[in-house]
């Protein structure tokens, strides 16, 4: 009452949770397209008066192309290592051996100096092509047109105001990645992290009890090493919209599994720490979520796998939007696809030993995942198109897509390599 405490808004986020129940609501379900365009309003960001800038609050539909070679993607930055550097890093390979990946100290943008120069290469470098490419995916280059500073934002080593403010006054940059960039800085991440604080990690959703974890799970560590993970007391949430239950495969964990996009995207994850976010969606999400995989155990192989992993980022982008556990709370349908997605926008499938238009197990899990949950998901009408399409599928071709995922499971449980012959009918 004296007036001697100020709060003063935490510089690492934008948007105040009124800002999120006025522009999403005060209940679930909760979309960012309602809140983005209601934050966007209330800064002025990309905006002419009270209209956006283009006549658009959004150009995701123009951003969605394939990247074929050209423009050619940039090289990150490497960054001298200092004495404070060299001996965190013999922290980590002395106190977490166990751990997989590897530390390469001049990827490692220490220093706020090296924050900087790494968003002033992301300014120059990704943000006028990370428009059109924000979906694509590529062996050439882990990151393509991302701009691979979300650790530094959430480690608040760059500030969101700062970048945002940055890309929106930029008028040399095309307008689409303008507005692709903010949407995902102003957009998603404020987004998902209020969410996430709305449900207590979803651990609070109305009218539905959610279990959580006695103890913070391992991700499939302990079957891949064969070895506990250090025990840890904090249990996540345990929502499961789908049933869910299967083990996450070994090769989240680095063990072949025979499909290229896998394994490629698993390798430059234990690599880098970081993927963006198409191949974290479309990738990993997508071939668990199409195995049944445990939504709590690939959040946890997130959470450990991710240098920018916290829970307010990991819960919501897996649990709601990556495996639709939570149902229709922030997300409109489960982000699935067979194999004809990751081929068209991917060049992962010319190196693999599977054909995405023959014999691709992926497209088989796609149709095996609606069968299975068709019941749970007939009423939500962004599906009534694949449904669809499911009943008038062949049974034969229907009892030939669960005998895959049968097989698929087994076999990637076992830690075992698909091949065309041991997928043979």
């Amino acid at each position: 009452d004296s007036g001697a405490i100020a709060v003063v808004p935490h510089e690492g986020f934008l948007t105040s949770q009124a800002d999120f129940f006025e522009g999403a609501g005060a209940t679930p379900p909760w979309r960012m397209d309602a809140f983005y365009r209601h934050v966007r309003k209330r800064t002025g960001l990309l905006m002419e008066g009270a209209k956006p800038l283009g006549g658009r609050f959004s150009f995701d539909g123009e951003n969605r192309k394939a990247w074929r070679g050209t423009p050619p993607p940039p090289e990150p930055p490497r960054f001298a290592a200092d004495e404070v550097t060299h001996e965190v890093v013999e922290l980590v390979r002395t106190s977490f051996s166990h751990h997989p990946g590897t530390v390469d100290t001049e990827r490692l943008p220490a220093t706020a100096a090296q924050a900087e120069a790494l968003w002033r290469w992301a300014l120059d470098q990704c943000v006028p092509s990370f428009g059109p490419y924000e979906d694509a995916m590529t062996v050439q280059s882990s990151g393509l047109f991302h701009t691979r500073i979300s650790p530094l934002l959430n480690l608040h080593r760059l500030l969101p105001k700062q970048v945002v403010n940055e890309v929106a006054a930029s008028t040399d940059i095309p307008l689409a990645s303008r507005e692709g960039f903010v949407r995902q800085v102003l957009g998603w991440r404020e987004f998902v992290r209020h969410v996430h604080v709305a449900t207590d990690g979803f651990r609070s959703l109305p009218e539905r009890h959610v279990a959580s974890a006695a103890h913070a799970g391992d991700g499939g560590f302990g079957r891949w090493r064969a070895a506990p993970w250090p025990a840890s007391p904090h249990g996540g949430a345990l929502p499961n919209a789908l049933a869910a239950t299967q083990p996450l495969p070994l090769a989240f964990w680095g063990t072949r599994s025979g499909l290229h996009c896998l394994d490629h995207v698993v390798a430059s994850v234990w690599r880098d720490g970081w993927s963006h976010h198409i191949t974290r969606l479309m990738v990993l999400s997508n071939v668990a979520t199409l195995l049944g995989a445990s939504p709590r155990e690939l959040t946890d192989w997130f959470w450990v796998a991710y240098a920018d992993a916290y829970d307010w980022v990991v819960e919501p982008n897996v649990l709601a939007m990556g495996t639709f556990a939570v149902g229709d709370v922030m997300t409109t349908k489960p982000y699935i696809s067979g194999a004809a997605y990751i081929d068209k926008m991917s060049d992962f499938c010319g190196r693999c030993a599977f054909d995405p238009k023959k014999n691709c197990p992926v497209t088989r899990l796609y149709w095996a995942f609606l069968e299975r949950n068709r019941s749970r998901l007939e009423s939500n009408p962004r599906l009534f198109g694949p449904l669809a399409s499911l009943r008038l599928r062949a049974s034969a071709l229907r009892e030939g897509d669960a005998r895959t995922h049968t097989r698929v499971s087994e076999l990637l449980a076992r830690g075992e390599v698909l091949t065309p012959g041991n997928l043979a009918p």
